[in-house]
């Protein structure tokens, strides 16, 4: 697991394939910025899917990765063990909470909706995908329906669907605590 940025994972050849094939997907949109995660990785996808267009690329650290803390570089399996034994509203062990995560989220797609793109690229991994997903078919847990999330497969959402999304996701997770 790698929910630290400063970490690098970089693109193996088949995840360099995918983000090339996006670009194909992508060629007939007219995309006129590209917001990424910090995650090197994640530029590299939009880099590389956006090769020879004049896209603006910026990093959201709001759209990062779950912090997982101590996890970070253990198995996939032993993060879903923690994770199955513990709610939303528990912190990963030095990390954040995934109602945090969604918080994040949501702050992250509000401001997408206040900017003045009309097309914009957003490179990130599957939580986040997920959870807008989710949220904006109206699903009750922004863990479903839609779990598995491929890479590298555009996922569009309009405006209002971009509302909905946030909305619900905002709605699925309550408010931080009082410290």
């Amino acid at each position: 697991m790698s929910g630290d940025p400063s970490i690098d994972v970089p693109l193996t050849e088949e995840g360099e394939a995918q983000a090339r094939l996006l670009g194909v997907q992508l060629a007939n949109l007219p995309l006129d910025a590209c917001v990424h995660t910090q995650f090197s990785r994640t530029r590299r996808t939009a880099e590389l899917a956006l090769e020879g267009r004049r896209v603006e690329l910026r990093a959201e650290p709001l759209l990062d990765d779950v912090k997982i803390g101590e996890l970070e570089g253990q198995s996939v399996e032993e993060y879903r063990n923690w994770k199955a034994r513990h709610d939303r509203a528990t912190p990963f062990p030095g990390g954040e909470t995934l109602n945090d995560t969604a918080r994040r989220y949501a702050l992250a797609y509000r401001q997408l909706l206040a900017a003045a793109h009309s097309y914009v690229l957003v490179v990130c991994h599957e939580i986040p995908i997920r959870y807008a997903l989710n949220a904006a078919a109206g699903s009750t847990s922004l863990d479903g329906p839609q779990h598995v999330i491929p890479n590298a497969v555009p996922y569009l959402f309009d405006e209002e669907a971009l509302e909905r999304a946030t909305a619900g996701i905002e709605q699925l997770t309550p408010p931080r605590p009082a410290a």
